[in-house]
């Protein structure tokens, strides 16, 4: 039970959002109440699973959309600077979290491995050439390499440049300095470091159904106990809803001002997956290209070698496809109850805004294996059928809403923190690269929605990220130390 000189909060979704505020908070406030609640039978079961995401640890290392080329020619590293820079605080929290022996073994759920930009056609082997010319005038990306030359492609990348004809140009470059990261491990470790803290408790089969905010501006929150088949109220001063593509949906219960004129576009994946070690032993590295003109983000395609429970593989894709369901494990209802008349108006216009890609989306589903692997072939030359598989991953939810500068219906890539007027209600919204900037998504959250404790957490958030409120961007000396330092705790090297 609460008591008067404490807080409490709810946490919705046992993904890698929540458990990542939640590990946080065990330690900055040790006498708040935290409850996290689960609709499944294990976290990290959505779009936290190693299956239901590419695992990369998103640094804009080789992700070719987040350096944007200008109307000049010139190259616009500014984004990429900031997610290389959100990435290193993940590593610091994470490395913090082993240094307590909060969660273990690193290696189960990091591991290094070469990020590299593959190109092709003498347009996109000149866009890559002074992206990397561009990247390289900052210390984040000093230890880049690029190379036009077949023998040292050969040499980085043999599974793709074997049986490629020679005539067409290709381009690619590499950083050593990359990662594979397992975020369904990670999550899982993290929902164990929440349920072994004297004040926290983790609910499995449990499902969020309404909220209600009472005379005390507290909330209670009404449960399904899906395990034992009967309603449960729980009351908290804070609710976090960090529940994926379902967050939209719940938010829209609560009933604040501000989740009006959202919703939400749900998309799923699919990958080719091979477990061959004969062929997966032949590349070492996450390989991303340039997406498809005219085509969002979501669809640049990239060849990943992963590690997952002891198993390694390679996965391809995504290859995109529509569907109404919010979760892999949702309803086919989802999208057409989350339709009402406060959003009516932004889905009709978000749709008639983006045929283009809807197109794109069904043209997708109605891909056949053999269409893939045309596709695969692209960049796996020699690929054979009995290789590989097709694997449907997690859903991803694209945020829609309305703004002064693009209007109604505009469809929002990346990940959106809403907060309720008061603060009591917090909910995150959107997707990649989303799990590999989680705790910089949570000190936004505490920016933005518990700003009277700022200066209370300081100390301990500097214990937790040495580089607190400085700038690893501007700080060369700063970025290399906490390198280090995130290196030895996390074992990449």
């Amino acid at each position: 039970m609460d008591n008067n000189s404490s807080k409490s909060i709810i946490l919705i979704g046992a993904g890698i959002m929540s458990t990542t505020l939640g590990s946080f908070l065990r330690d900055l406030e040790p006498g708040w109440n935290i409850k996290l609640f689960e609709r499944l039978d294990a976290p990290g079961n959505e779009s936290s699973h190693e299956t239901n995401n590419a695992g990369t640890g998103h640094a804009a290392l080789c992700e070719l959309n987040y350096t944007v080329e200008q109307k000049d020619g010139s190259i616009d590293i500014g984004k990429a600077k900031a997610i290389n820079e959100q990435f290193e605080i993940s590593k610091q929290f994470w490395s913090y979290l082993i240094k307590n022996n909060y969660i273990r073994n690193p290696k189960e759920f990091i591991r290094p491995l070469p990020h590299i930009s593959f190109v092709m056609g003498r347009g996109n082997v000149d866009f890559l050439k002074r992206r990397y010319e561009a990247l390289m005038t900052h210390p984040m990306f000093r230890n880049m390499e690029y190379t036009e030359d077949n023998n040292k492609l050969k040499q980085w990348i043999p599974l793709m440049m074997n049986g490629r004809e020679s005539g067409e140009p290709v381009a690619a470059s590499k950083i050593d300095d990359g990662t594979d990261v397992n975020f369904g491990e990670l999550t899982r470790k993290m929902a164990r470091n929440i349920n072994e803290h004297d004040n926290a408790a983790v609910y499995y089969r449990h499902e969020v159904l309404d909220f209600r905010q009472l005379e005390n501006k507290r909330w209670e929150v009404k449960i399904r106990n899906l395990e034992e088949d009967k309603i449960e109220y729980h009351t908290a001063d804070y609710i976090f809803i960090g529940a994926g593509g379902h967050a939209i949906p719940l938010l829209q219960k609560t009933k604040i001002p501000e989740s009006r004129h959202l919703g939400g576009f749900p998309i799923s994946g699919a990958f080719l997956v091979c477990n061959n070690p004969e062929v997966v032993s032949r590349h070492n590295a996450k390989v991303y290209g340039k997406e498809p003109y005219g085509t969002p983000p979501m669809t640049v395609p990239h060849l990943d070698r992963r590690y997952i429970q002891g198993q390694e593989s390679l996965l391809f894709g995504p290859f995109a496809a529509i569907g109404p369901k919010f979760l892999k494990y949702g309803s086919n209802l989802d999208l057409f109850k989350s339709i009402n008349a406060d959003n009516l108006l932004t889905m009709a216009s978000a749709g008639a805004k983006n045929i283009p890609l809807v197109k794109y989306s069904i043209q997708q589903v109605l891909m056949r294996k053999a269409d893939r692997m045309k596709e695969l072939r692209r960049f796996v030359p020699e690929a054979k059928d009995e290789d590989w598989d097709i694997h449907i991953a997690g859903k991803r939810v694209q945020v829609i809403k309305d703004t002064k500068e693009h209007g109604k219906g505009f469809i929002q890539f990346g990940t959106e923190v809403v907060s309720s007027e008061d603060n009591s209600v917090i909910a995150l919204l959107g997707e990649s690269p989303g799990a590999s900037v989680s705790v910089s998504v949570v000190l936004e959250v505490f920016r933005q929605s518990f700003p009277e404790y700022t200066e209370k957490w300081e100390t301990k958030l500097k214990e937790m990220i040495p580089s607190y409120g400085q700038s690893l961007i501007e700080d060369s000396d700063l970025l290399e130390k906490v390198r280090k330092m995130s290196s030895e705790e996390l074992e990449l090297k």
